[in-house]
């Protein structure tokens, strides 16, 4: 009798202890398949397909342009007078890469710009542009039987005014007007003779010619980052010099009266600082 009844009691501790571990992987299984969809859902909630945005560009070039700002560009390229040669034995100047341009002068030109933008689409500023290495003409005679070289230098000094109407990404495109006061100077060198102590006099001589230019201008620039930006700009001149020419005391003369027309053609590198 009593051995049947402990039987009996292992043999249904032993049903219940097997069904236990049944019935709760049962019941696991279904909680854990549904916790792992509601996380799926969550990375895909958090984490979306990229879509690729067309007004990125746009919006960064906005945050730089909307800000009023300054900039500071130096320049460097080529200055042409195409019917203005320094000389009759030299014509189409002396550039670099490219060498002569037409039948007038055309040399290296160099220059800063210092500008003030207060709108997205309006710039205002200044510059001087210069030309450090002139064309010379070392066959030059002038009127006497004297070997001398003949060369002539440019430097503008004036204000500037760009209006942008075109705005794509981080590209602009302006237009504008320039103007400002002209120098010319032209400077003949004797080449024969002993040398003198400077006290005595020197061997050149140089003569000035001052007048006012106005033109138009055209560029383009585009924003290497929010600070540096590189451009291209063309423009055109005209000049207005003296029509009478001053000469020096052994008959040489400025080469350049009257109107004149040049044009310009540079490249920049330009600096940005927000205010």
């Amino acid at each position: 009798m009593r051995l049947s009844v402990v039987v009996s009691y292992c043999a249904a501790s032993g049903v219940a202890w097997a069904a236990e571990p049944a019935s709760t992987g049962a019941t696991s299984t279904p909680r854990s398949t549904a916790s792992a969809s509601a996380s799926d859902a969550a990375v895909v909630t958090a984490n979306p397909a990229a879509v690729p945005n067309e007004g990125v560009a746009r919006d960064a070039l906005a945050r730089i342009i909307d800000r009023p700002h300054t900039i500071a560009e130096l320049e460097a390229g080529i200055i042409a007078l195409p019917n203005a040669p320094i000389s009759p034995g030299q014509r189409g100047g002396d550039t670099p890469i490219v060498g002569k341009i037409g039948r007038g002068d055309a040399t290296l030109q160099t220059g800063i710009h210092v500008l003030y933008r207060w709108h997205r689409d309006y710039v205002i500023g200044a510059g001087a542009i210069f030309a450090p290495s002139p064309t010379s003409d070392d066959q030059y005679g002038g009127l006497t039987a004297l070997k001398r070289s003949h060369s002539r230098s440019y430097l503008f000094l004036g204000m500037e005014g760009r209006y942008i109407p075109l705005h794509y990404k981080y590209f602009e495109a302006w237009v504008g007007l320039s103007s400002g006061a002209v120098i010319v100077a032209d400077r003949f060198t004797t080449e024969a003779g002993a040398e003198v102590p400077p006290i005595l006099g020197t061997r050149d001589v140089t003569i000035r010619t001052e007048g006012f230019a106005i033109g138009a201008q055209m560029g383009g620039t585009y924003y290497l980052s929010e600070n540096w930006l590189a451009g291209a700009n063309l423009r055109g001149y005209h000049w207005i010099l003296p029509d009478t020419r001053e000469c020096s005391p052994i008959g040489d003369c400025a080469t350049l009266s009257g109107s004149v027309q040049v044009f310009e053609l540079g490249l920049t590198i330009g600096y940005r600082l927000a205010l």
